[in-house]
């Protein structure tokens, strides 16, 4: 599907982004081995955490969809407890979704039942080791592709417990941190990890949410295993990584706009840190937390834009914005700069890559390194056709580019975009976009 976005008189008004599919995630995991029946509200019911629901339902999870009557949609989860898990009849699949390899790994691991792990052509080109290795330390028993370094990956029976370790994350990661916490519930003692342990913390407030038994001492975050989880109720609330594309979108038009029920999650807010710099203005206003997450309102206002430096140290904050910050970028007067973001060459696509060919595809030029990349600005872009290689992020980056450039930009492909925001089209056209 090819479509052309364009906003002859740019995009403003007020929107409502889709449930953050990183919550979404971690509440139908932790659901599933939880005892009894969780209630999970406003899940992203789409793409990769419809992985995460299918391959949970492998392992014995069962899901009934509610209808509260705002018309908000909820799950009721029949969970298995944390050692419970039955074994599957065929293999796993996790489709597209990475989140849902590398954290079910940690739930999968040294389980007594024997399991197939597998995904898509992208999902099997991405590294695992990461995570396996790890897991390996704590005695499961972790066969795949390569030494394991990629899926399929093979987990025998095991005794239904791990072994406590301390490790250090080389890199940061949020998924490999979570797979580590969740295969931690399970160990017979303490599990300490250390290292490149500052990225996105939806795991950590979830489990304060749940009383769980997981506490950061010093450099350290240390976890206590645990036979039973009671069963609970939580609202996901906006993903503030899909709202980022309209808020890049008003920027670029120089247009005011207001992102209502979104998560204000700190360690989600790099991207918001940085076009203050940029010159955008922003004011949040913060309501109660939902499930441990901080959610509210956001109110953008534009601003004369111009270049910055991103490094290393704020890349986890804002690692699925940056192709956004290089739309950014060629509007913005002067250099953008951005160090340290090698994690997106193993993405749905290379990302890095995918942000040149983005920007070549409309006449823009943008110098790659090895972990980043740096352009300058302002850049006279026209109209052309841009091929995401079927990543959703990408996709969706260069409708917003679109609303900046005459005559628009047009998307092959674009159904990628379901993956996280189902409703783009219809959020574009309500702020008074144009899509054809």
């Amino acid at each position: 599907m090819t479509l052309t976005f364009q906003a002859p008189k740019g995009l403003s008004g007020q929107i409502v982004p889709p449930p953050d599919k990183s919550i979404t995630h971690r509440a139908l995991m932790v659901a599933g081995i939880a005892e009894g029946s969780s209630h999970v509200h406003n899940p992203l019911d789409t793409g990769d955490c419809i992985s995460t629901r299918r391959c949970l339902e492998s392992l014995g999870v069962s899901f009934a969809e509610e209808r509260d009557g705002d018309s908000q949609s909820s799950l009721k989860i029949e969970g298995r407890g944390t050692r419970g898990f039955q074994e599957p009849a065929d293999i796993i699949d996790a489709g597209n979704s990475g989140t849902t390899t590398r954290l079910l790994a940690g739930l999968l691991a040294g389980q007594r039942l024997f399991a197939v792990l597998t995904g898509d052509d992208s999902v099997r080109s991405r590294p695992m080791l990461r995570v396996v290795r790890p897991l390996r330390l704590m005695g499961a028993d972790i066969k795949g592709r390569q030494g394991g370094r990629y899926l399929p990956l093979v987990f025998s029976s095991g005794a239904g417990n791990l072994q406590p370790i301390e490790y250090q994350l080389p890199v940061p990661s949020a998924q490999v941190k979570s797979a580590l916490i969740f295969a931690g519930l399970r160990a017979e003692g303490k599990v300490r990890i250390g290292g490149a342990i500052h990225s996105r913390d939806h795991t950590e407030r979830l489990f304060e949410f749940l009383g769980l038994p997981l506490a950061r001492e010093g450099q350290w975050l240390i976890v206590e295993p645990i036979d039973r989880i009671s069963p609970f109720e939580l609202t996901v609330p906006g993903d503030i990584s899909s709202a980022a594309f309209f808020i890049t979108a008003a920027l670029i038009c120089g247009q005011e706009l207001r992102v209502d029920r979104c998560g204000l999650n700190p360690s989600r807010l790099g991207f918001i840190e940085v076009i203050r710099r940029m010159g955008a203005r922003l004011e949040l206003e913060e309501g109660e937390p939902t499930g441990g997450e901080p959610w509210g309102a956001l109110h953008v206002l534009p601003g004369p834009l111009h270049g910055t430096e991103v490094t290393p140290d704020e890349i986890p904050s804002l690692i699925d914005e940056i192709p956004l910050l290089a739309v950014l970028g060629v509007f913005a007067e002067g250099t953008t700069r951005v160090r340290g973001a090698g994690e997106l060459r193993h993405k749905e696509s290379d990302r890095l890559a995918a942000v040149a060919n983005l920007l070549g595809s409309v006449g823009g030029t943008v110098e790659l390194t090895e972990d980043g990349f740096f352009l300058d600005g302002p850049q006279a872009l026209r109209s052309g056709l841009v091929d995401p290689a079927g990543d959703h992020r990408i996709a969706m980056a260069a409708a917003v580019l679109g609303a900046g450039v005459r005559d628009g930009v047009a998307v092959s492909g674009f159904e990628a975009a379901q993956v996280s925001f189902p409703d783009f089209v219809g959020v574009y056209r309500s702020l008074g976009g144009e899509v054809s």
